[in-house]
């Protein structure tokens, strides 16, 4: 599915008319001006799947954060913004195919982050209470002096003939509520993306191989396809994984080269770098092998 069909940014020329015209001499950047057009990005043209590739600094996270803002994209984590944000906003505009779904989004490394320490603290908390529980198991068995002698008691008696009925693991099962299951970091990380990402909407991915093994990232991958074929899904993407790059039809742009234009992920010079390097290497995988 193709939502955003194009995104055009403002040009050198653009951007310098904006300089001389403001007063404002205060503040020691213009960020987002001149990151792109020191670049010759003009605009993007979108595919279902748009990789942006490219070091630090080449700005495809910019370009992430631009769209999602103009297109008032939902996010989880906030982003470090200049006075001139706004103003360059002002001066963007774009082209889509259909209607912009309101469950859109983009989704950055951080957000993964904190989601994975939410899980871990919730486990943990778990984790309390489950030895909580274990003692208060023990307690109860052996508890022979208990009385009911009010309505008050009752949830006691019946946490007593629970332990004197049950074993210590179904009476902890019983008891402990709102279990999570617990992944591991890997696995909350993929399970983050399988929750952000709903059906018929355009997703904004800055580098989600981070927390992600080779193996996790080859099965979002697998979702992520997915979610175009059968789920009508958008996705642009900023990444440097040779997974993700090598995704079924995507439109790759490599904002290393001057000016940004797209090539075939493996022309890409990182992905030649792991290329020559396995490929020295290929007498010890088949020695392996045999």
């Amino acid at each position: 599915m193709l939502y955003l069909s194009e995104f055009y940014f403002p040009d050198a020329d653009q951007e310098f008319d904006f300089r001389i015209g403001i007063r404002r001499t205060c503040y020691d950047t213009v960020y987002p001006f001149h990151v792109l057009s020191g670049r010759g990005i003009k605009y993007l043209t979108f595919e279902p799947v748009t990789i942006l590739y490219g070091g630090n600094g080449s700005g495809k996270t910019t370009v992430l954060n631009i769209i999602g803002e103009k297109l008032g994209l939902k996010r989880d984590t906030l982003y470090n913004r200049s006075n001139f944000f706004e103003d360059y906003l002002a001066l963007c505009y774009f082209t889509k195919r259909a209607p912009i779904p309101l469950t859109s989004r983009v989704i950055v490394s951080d957000d993964v982050f904190e989601y994975m320490l939410d899980l871990r603290s919730l486990n943990e908390g778990i984790d309390r209470k489950r030895e909580d529980l274990f003692e208060e198991y023990v307690e109860n068995k052996n508890d022979r002096d208990f009385r009911l002698r009010s309505l008050a008691d009752y949830e006691q008696l019946k946490k007593i003939n629970q332990a004197r009925s049950k074993t210590q693991s179904r009476y902890v099962r019983l008891n402990l509520k709102d279990n999570v299951r617990e992944q591991s970091n890997g696995e909350s990380a993929f399970a983050y993306f399988t929750e952000k990402i709903d059906e018929n909407g355009l997703y904004l991915l800055d580098e989600p191989e981070n927390s992600l093994s080779p193996e996790n990232q080859m099965r979002l991958v697998s979702h992520l396809e997915d979610s175009v074929r059968f789920f009508h899904c958008q996705f642009i993407i900023a990444t440097h994984s040779p997974f993700i790059l090598a995704m079924k039809g995507a439109r790759i742009y490599d904002f290393d080269a001057n000016p940004a234009r797209p090539r075939i992920w493996t022309d890409l010079p990182a992905v030649r770098t792991y290329f020559e390097f396995f490929n020295s290497k290929r007498e010890l995988f088949e020695d392996k092998s045999q």
